[in-house]
């Protein structure tokens, strides 16, 4: 069991760098802006594909993108060497909401400005499908690169863990709201499970929490359901007792 778990974070610490490395290739499919640009042309490109797949992940496997795969993510857990300390959650949390919220309306409002979308170009803004490349198309590519990594990096370094995922980030409210569409019509998805007979409160679960929820409380609830939450299995992990597990179910 101890062997399995070590494993599974180390995996999910290989998966991280290695999307991290990708990032200067992979950056304008996760780009705020380049979904804006492709909506004032009708042009359904990567990033719109991307966001609406991660919508849809969401319905089955919630924020797992988060705890697994994020550039972003990986970059804010490397800055725990120099700041492991604690994201002050809660009304914090709702600062990505209104920065999202009117991104969205700018997108629809470029869409219908354009007539719709009309043509598919997955490869809008890139230079043969990589972002960070310097062209004459793209002259800014690694100062765009270069300013994302540091606002994250220096929020993270700043106020805590992950603190760019619970404030910044515009892809988080995509996956929350996939989530709660999920609860509402209750089918089988990737969840935690809480077992708080099994509970030794030892709070390890809280203690090294990435999104620095309080994960002790949430077992004692008997639920393990948090907008935060990225799934990323550090709380199963960390428990000797078990009281917390993966779980493929419906909800209830």
């Amino acid at each position: 069991m101890v062997k399995q778990q070590v494993t599974r974070q180390r995996v999910r610490m290989g998966l991280l760098i290695g999307m991290f490395l990708l990032f200067p290739i992979i950056m304008n499919y996760f780009s705020p802006y380049i979904i804006i640009d492709g909506a004032s042309q009708g042009i359904v490109n990567g990033s719109l594909i991307v966001f609406g797949l991660m919508f849809i992940s969401a319905l089955f496997v919630g924020r797992l993108w988060c705890g697994w795969t994020c550039p972003m993510g990986a970059l804010q857990e490397f800055t725990t060497a120099a700041n492991n300390g604690r994201f002050r959650t809660g009304k914090r949390d709702w600062i990505k909401w209104f920065i999202w919220l009117p991104w969205i309306g700018i997108i629809v409002a470029a869409a219908i400005a354009a007539g719709g979308y009309h043509a598919v170009d997955p490869f809008l803004d890139t230079t043969n499908g990589v972002s960070v490349a310097y062209s004459a198309d793209n002259p800014f590519g690694y100062t765009t690169y270069y300013l994302v990594i540091g606002i994250f990096f220096a929020l993270a370094l700043l106020a805590g863990r992950r603190a760019g995922c619970h404030t910044i980030c515009w892809m988080a409210p995509l996956m929350i709201l996939g989530r709660k569409l999920r609860n509402l019509g209750r089918w089988p998805s990737l969840r935690l499970v809480a077992a708080p007979a099994q509970c030794a409160d030892c709070k390890k679960c809280t203690t090294n929490c990435p999104m620095s929820l309080d994960v002790n409380a949430m077992v004692h609830r008997g639920s393990m359901e948090h907008n935060e939450c990225i799934l990323c299995g550090t709380c199963v992990d960390n428990c000797s007792k078990g009281a917390i597990r993966y779980s493929f179910c419906a909800g209830r």
